[in-house]
């Protein structure tokens, strides 16, 4: 169970306890429909007293390596990932006025989002953002939104990403 905190509230001085609120879970990388949904998630969480968290995966490579190479690269792709998930974090202070929760795994990224939704049960709502490319909306949304949406535990919002943020904002 997650530690039982109090977060001030943007709006003034008040608290709110952590471990009640919703969660968006928004599976975030360096795509123009990542930025859109986190911009979706920020702001539902901020008119629903929620919070945000951020789940940037880093992938296994694919490419053969010594070790040493391996663990430089390594550390390349997690010094990325931070970088990527400040700057992340960045727009939804910006946007909401809230310190989103910043979470990096490594491994295959369904399997770590799937595993993170059920380990942590204040995650309420899944916030993916769709691609645009003529690949379709991408591989995590096609296999979430089909075979699997109906065995989680929680509501998938999926965020077209042919929307320009004012559209998102509008319909959060």
């Amino acid at each position: 169970m997650p530690p039982q905190t109090e977060a001030p509230l943007p709006e003034g001085g008040e608290t709110r306890r952590i471990d009640t609120m919703r969660k968006f879970l928004v599976v975030v990388d360096n795509t123009p429909e990542s930025r859109l949904a986190l911009r979706y998630a920020a702001r539902r969480a901020l008119k629903t007293k929620g919070m945000v968290a951020l789940l940037y995966v880093i992938e296994p490579s694919d490419m053969p390596q010594w070790l040493g190479m391996r663990q430089i690269m390594r550390e390349e792709a997690r010094e990325e990932a931070e970088a990527i998930l400040h700057d992340l974090a960045d727009d939804v202070h910006k946007i909401a006025g809230l310190i989103p929760e910043l979470i990096i795994r490594e491994g295959v990224r369904k399997e770590e989002l799937l595993s993170l939704i059920d380990e942590d049960p204040s995650i309420r709502i899944l916030v993916l953002g769709a691609g645009t490319g003529s690949e379709g909306p991408g591989p995590l949304v096609s296999a979430l939104a089909g075979q699997l949406s109906g065995g989680l535990r929680v509501p998938i919002t999926l965020v077209p990403g042919k929307l320009s943020p004012n559209e998102v904002d509008d319909i959060a």
